[in-house]
């Protein structure tokens, strides 16, 4: 069997049976308190560690600069989220804003 085969099988049962201990309400594994806080803030680190360097890093060096499409989408999907709150709005405004860039750069 291929070893890439192997490896999608053996990572898609351990991510199964993560989920499942936690959603099954027939197992009598429960978290406490102090543990359920922990992991709420595991989505937020998750995501901040994709997006940091798709927006701050261009060919493994950081890119800050005026033509970095990626940050000013970034920027413009951040100010629009914050002032409608809806998800449309941020990803619209976000991918108009890093095409406009993009084609202007």
């Amino acid at each position: 069997m291929n070893i890439t085969l192997v490896t999608i099988l053996l990572l898609a049962s351990i991510t199964f049976m993560t989920r499942y201990l936690f959603l099954e309400e027939k197992l009598p594994l429960r978290l406490g308190p102090n543990i359920s806080q922990l992991l709420s803030f595991s989505g937020p680190a998750v995501l901040t560690a994709i997006f940091i360097p798709i927006l701050f890093f261009n060919n493994n060096e950081i890119d800050i600069s005026v033509s970095n499409a990626y940050l000013w989408g970034g920027v413009g999907s951040i100010i629009t989220a914050y002032k409608t709150k809806n998800i449309y709005w941020t990803i619209g405004f976000g991918g108009i804003v890093f095409i406009g860039v993009s084609s202007y750069f």
